[in-house]
């Protein structure tokens, strides 16, 4: 299928979940190395599984993260924010900031990951996204093209980063880029333009990079539960 960019104007998240969500602090093994993760389930059975990749400097305390895996709990998901780096490890690249960018290694990480969800009870048949943010989504983009993914939602992504990748991504994409933040919508276009994948180009209207500006964070929510509830299906 075509790349195409379409404009979500649905905001149905899907039934509310109102019983008491429950995370858990865990040691998630990717490969050899020990991450720390938090992994939260809904108060009901989840609709699915959503994997934050955290882009550069950022960690699965962001509250721009925390905010939106709360929001995708609250609609029926069970998520997990982890670290894609060792504390050590963001000792060691604190001023270089060599390892943040390096996608091969986070995209490594992210399917060591991906593999220890499906090993764990809780999380292990149910159908699985990833959300990644500026360089976590390129790393999403190729953790799909080897592991069995459902679909990816960007939030200020640099899906261009993962090169060669796109044209090989099968899953359903969602992009969503700030409208103030011009030079990431290019990148975006031209990202699109090289995948063959079901994806769609979302511009929130006033928003920057962080998308900081009153509301929009709430837009991204939404917009990432509505996709992940079209395309995530319980077995």
């Amino acid at each position: 299928m075509a790349p195409f960019v379409h404009s979500i104007t649905s905001m149905d998240v899907g039934p509310a979940h109102r019983a008491q969500s429950q995370t858990q602090t865990t040691v998630v093994r990717a490969g050899r190395i020990a991450l720390t993760g938090d992994v939260t389930l809904p108060g009901t059975m989840p609709d699915g599984l959503v994997v934050f990749a955290h882009g550069s400097g950022s960690g699965r305390t962001s509250p721009r993260n925390r905010h939106v895996a709360s929001c995708l709990v609250r609609a029926g998901f069970a998520t997990l924010l982890f670290d894609l780096l060792t504390r050590d490890e963001e000792e060691a690249e604190r001023d270089t900031r060599h390892l943040r960018f390096d996608i091969a290694l986070l995209s490594d990480r992210l399917v060591d990951t991906l593999a220890w969800c499906a090993r764990k009870p809780a999380l292990a048949n149910l159908p699985v996204g990833v959300f990644g943010a500026s360089t976590g989504a390129a790393a999403a983009l190729i953790a799909a093209t080897r592991y069995p993914v459902g679909a990816v939602v960007s939030r200020g992504g640099r899906p261009d980063l993962a090169g060669a990748a796109l044209g090989l991504v099968r899953c359903p994409t969602l992009l969503v880029v700030g409208g103030a933040d011009t030079e990431v919508i290019e990148l975006n276009r031209r990202a699109l333009q090289r995948m063959t994948a079901p994806t769609r180009l979302q511009i929130v209207p006033g928003a920057g990079h962080l998308f900081e500006e009153p509301g929009a964070l709430d837009t991204v929510h939404q917009l990432a539960a509505a996709f992940f509830h079209q395309h995530l299906q319980t077995h």
